[in-house]
């Protein structure tokens, strides 16, 4: 910071030394006064420490307001604006002015914008719960009208709406998720065996086969959201795989006591270069498992519902090889800390 003072001072430290060779050469060169060269050093001498301590002495003073908004911008709270630091000089207040109204004007914006977004989620969770009754009536017809072959058709489509519009309430939901997950002992056969039968008309479609292994596991997690996870996961499977191929669910417990969930595809697995990104928002990919279907919001909000529910989700994949995504759940003493 002090060479950057420097650095705004430097027409004034240019006119001191100007000032001060003027008024050397002025002496030297002026007959009339006799002036031995030691007082003239010495002269010299002395007003140049006298300088160097007074620009050390300005530094200081006028760098102190600076100095105090750069320990407020490390700990920068909410109400900044009004904990700005006493102003030495008058340009220190009119600092102080425009950050305050700035901070005012950032406020007001900002309280506009949460009213918006709550009123904006409070539609979207009603939409859906209204856009959900019709759509239970529809499974009650289609369920009353199975021996019909062309309701198979008819129930995948359904299934696709009825997925999306789920996925839109549990985004609703997401912001309030800490409050909301209740950890407990659960199967790992509960959460898959509901959601493969929810999706079973899906894979009856496609001519699917699930084979699965190690569900009998015991896992520590919230199972809603847990469900929600592996539903993503499964509908991805699902929707890449080809027909009449198979998808492996297994379930194994590591000797460090982790449980790892795995579901893997026999799709058009992911590039190398497309792996890295596929838990980035939006992000669907350029080719092959990744279709012109995908959203790119399945995998995101599947990895950030597990990160906070204490889920580490990975994936493994080869281009036309598949691809396995893991589970792999916390010890119960990981939970204490997420729970904190």
């Amino acid at each position: 910071m002090f060479l950057s003072y420097l650095k705004d001072m430097r027409s004034w430290i240019l006119f001191f030394f100007l000032s001060l060779f003027s008024t050397d050469l002025l002496l030297w060169l002026d007959r009339g006064i006799n002036v031995h060269i030691n007082s003239l050093m010495y002269v010299n001498v002395f007003l140049l420490t006298f300088f160097m301590v007074f620009i050390c002495w300005r530094y200081y003073r006028e760098t102190a307001y600076i100095r105090q908004l750069e320990i407020l911008e490390e700990k920068l709270e909410t109400d900044w604006h009004e904990a700005l630091p006493e102003p030495l000089f008058e340009c220190d207040e009119r600092i102080n002015r425009v950050l305050q109204s700035a901070g005012v004007s950032f406020s007001n914006q900002l309280n506009k914008d949460r009213q918006n977004t709550i009123i904006q989620d409070d539609y979207i969770a009603a939409w859906v719960h209204e856009a959900k009754a019709p759509l239970t009536a529809m499974k009650l017809m289609i369920d009353a009208n199975k021996s019909s072959p062309s309701i198979f058709k008819i129930e995948a489509e359904w299934l696709r709406i009825f997925l999306l519009i789920d996925q839109q309430l549990y985004i609703s939901r997401l912001p309030s998720l800490e409050s909301d997950y209740v950890l407990d002992e659960v199967l790992v056969q509960d959460i898959v065996s509901v959601e493969i039968r929810e999706l079973m008309s899906w894979c009856r479609e496609k001519n699917l086969a699930i084979e699965t292994e190690g569900l009998e596991t015991v896992i520590v997690t919230d199972k809603k959201w847990c469900r929600f996870i592996v539903r993503q996961i499964l509908s991805n499977a699902i929707k890449y795989s080809p027909r009449d191929g198979i998808i492996y669910i297994t379930a194994h417990t590591e000797a460090t006591g982790r449980c790892i969930l795995s579901i893997e595809d026999e799709g058009p697995g992911i590039p190398d270069h497309d792996l890295p990104r596929i838990f980035d928002k939006g992000f669907t990919g350029g080719m092959g498992r990744l279709s012109n279907s995908a959203t790119g919001l399945g995998l995101y909000l599947a990895k950030k519902v597990s990160n906070q529910i204490g889920i580490q989700l990975s994936a493994i994949s080869k281009k036309d090889n598949g691809t396995i995504l893991k589970m792999n759940f916390s010890l119960e003493n990981d939970f204490d800390q997420i729970r904190r």
